[in-house]
């Protein structure tokens, strides 16, 4: 039977587990943390109203680090609210119940954190697992500062198992959202947020196994995320740009580099679109002291993909099957008369 206490009465490191119905690959999440090559951690699991046999495999487990808690079915964020109130450590980290830690995540990060005061947290990259089979794919996301708030802008560059945060970054901006309306993407909501207040950075490395499974606790339930995705991604562009949330040009950007065509605001052309896209990241690189070649890559591969979307919007959809095919002259003078009106 598991202690309520660990050993390290004041521990390092907090890790939190979330579960609900995650028997299958508990284990394997459990295992990876609790044989972290860093040992002085506590391991928080709550049990949000699973109806498998997690709880069963949870309690088996002989370590004192381990605290285990369990609720009626609150949801994710609500979770990880509670297991981040009743964390001890100096730092806390995420861990997802059918994610796997490999041995030397939790060291890596936590020496880099140490090493890096002005960062409020941390991610890695990782290997994508289908089930228990490894894929050849790994999620490599931008690294520095300034590439991942760009990135920000418009989605989510962290792997949300991945992530270890100071304790001093939730004082201070406040832990997940529970409001309804403005999750999921729970984790993209607060790492928004951070990006307002802190440095943020991912280990060029993959420290982890991301596993593709279907109805995680991620994923489980009404999902209506692109939504969500689509109005945070403009308050975002918004903050970095100086425009208001709710200008033309912002909804636009935000809908469009979604592929969401519904609603767009009329009469909006490309190149007041660019502009701002263009103040964003010149506001990022002057917080970050100077472009970086990263930085400049992303704005220029965002700029496309915007052109892309909002030609393919202008001409009904024809973009995609002209682009198919052979582009005459004729078909060019039509994109740019597209692109100018």
């Amino acid at each position: 039977m598991l202690s309520s206490l660990g050993i390290h009465e004041n521990p390092k490191l907090s890790v939190i587990l979330p579960v609900f119905n995650g028997q299958e690959y508990l284990k394997d999440a459990l295992d990876g943390i609790l044989t972290q090559s860093f040992s002085n951690l506590e391991l928080i699991v709550i049990d949000d109203g699973s109806s498998d046999g997690s709880r069963e495999l949870i309690e088996k487990l002989d370590d004192s680090r381990v605290r285990f808690f369990q609720q009626p079915n609150q949801g994710l964020p609500i979770t990880l609210n509670r297991a981040i109130s009743h964390a001890r450590g100096e730092y806390i980290a995420r861990q997802d119940q059918d994610d796997v830690s490999f041995p030397d995540r939790l060291a890596k990060q936590l020496a880099f954190l140490e090493a890096n005061p002005e960062v409020g947290m941390v991610g890695s990259w990782a290997e994508i697992w289908v089930g228990k089979e490894k894929s050849d794919r790994v999620m490599q996301h931008p690294t520095d500062d300034a590439s991942i708030k760009f990135s920000l802008l418009f989605d989510n560059p962290f792997v949300h198992s991945s992530v270890m945060i100071r304790r001093s970054v939730f004082e201070e901006i406040g832990a997940y959202c529970e409001d309804k309306s403005r999750q999921p993407p729970e984790d993209y909501e607060l790492w928004s947020r951070v990006a307002r207040k802190f440095e943020m950075a991912n280990l060029p490395e993959a420290l982890m196994a991301y596993r593709e499974v279907p109805g995680s606790m991620s994923r489980a339930g009404v999902n209506p995320f692109r939504s969500r995705l689509i109005r945070i991604s403009g308050e975002n562009i918004a903050c970095y740009s100086g425009r208001d949330v709710d200008a033309p040009e912002i909804v636009a950007i935000s809908r469009l580099t979604h592929g969401d065509y519904v609603d767009l605001p009329r009469g909006q052309k490309f190149y007041p679109m660019a502009s701002v896209l263009k103040d964003a990241a010149a506001c990022i690189a002057k917080e970050a002291g100077g472009a970086s070649p990263q930085l400049h890559g992303l704005l220029k591969m965002k700029l496309s993909q915007l052109r892309y979307h909002y030609l393919e919007y202008r001409t009904g959809g024809w973009l995609g099957k002209l682009l198919a095919g052979p582009v005459g002259r004729c078909a060019k003078r039509a994109v740019k008369r597209a692109m100018a009106s």
